[in-house]
């Protein structure tokens, strides 16, 4: 068995499929979580909002009201990580997903410890386990800060409203800035995953994040894309 998560979190799954809603519950409780089941997308936002869990497994198509409908929805008032369940082949799902706001994405069918994996993977920068205790927690850029003890940044003093999977991706490159990261490292770092040369979800958050700090998402000069390499946060402009 896998190691058991200490903190005995609260996953919902939203799932029409309840043979697979039924075993995805049963491995992970086995694994130490607090399971609830939503079969009925139409009452996936309610469910959500009222339990507060500490993850949401959602898939992507649901009776009801679809997992893109839902993700979007909750996504300004719910901060915990939406994990989506996507279309094996289906690219445009995926980055519809990232766009609505999903922190991840597994395609189906997904095996367990791929599944759990990944939850833990959102869990752990969730919290902030992933920061150490002697790594440097808040980065200033003179108008932005971004501090990975509350997880949150501020552009000219105001707060900005960024998913986790944002956060994440926005604290890698500042406490990398001034050095080329590629993609290959970005889904180490964050997806604990290799860079399969297709995957678009970075581009896909790069471009959200950047009118949000903002930067100018046709001529970038504090996210910038180097060519066939990967990104570069500059570190003063």
């Amino acid at each position: 068995m896998d190691n058991i998560t200490t903190a005995n979190e609260h996953i919902l799954i939203i799932e029409d499929d309840e043979r697979l809603a039924a075993l995805t519950r049963e491995y992970l409780e086995g694994n130490g979580f607090r399971v609830s089941v939503e079969h009925d997308g139409a009452n996936g936002v309610e469910r959500i909002l009222s339990l507060r869990p500490d993850l949401v497994i959602l898939d992507l198509m649901l009776p009801g009201e679809d997992g893109l409908s839902i993700c979007r929805r909750v996504r300004h008032q719910y901060p915990g990580p939406i994990l989506m369940l996507t279309a094996r082949t289906d690219d445009m799902d995926q980055v519809l997903g990232l766009e609505m706001g999903a922190d991840d994405y597994v395609p189906k069918p997904v095996p367990p410890r791929v599944l759990l994996a990944r939850m833990r993977a959102l869990l752990r920068r969730a919290d902030g386990s992933d920061t150490t205790e002697h790594e440097e927690t808040r980065l200033e850029f003179r108008d932005l800060v971004v501090d990975s003890s509350t997880r949150e940044a501020w552009l000219n003093g105001e707060r900005i409203d960024l998913t986790s999977a944002e956060f994440d991706l926005l604290w890698l490159l500042a406490s990398h800035a001034g050095r080329v990261l590629t993609r290959e490292e970005i889904f180490s770092a964050l997806r604990g995953i290799r860079y399969d040369g297709q995957d678009r979800s970075i581009d896909v958050r790069v471009s959200r994040i950047r009118p949000k700090i903002g930067d100018d998402p046709h001529q970038p000069q504090r996210i910038k894309t180097v060519r066939s390499k990967g990104y570069l946060f500059v570190r003063e402009i």
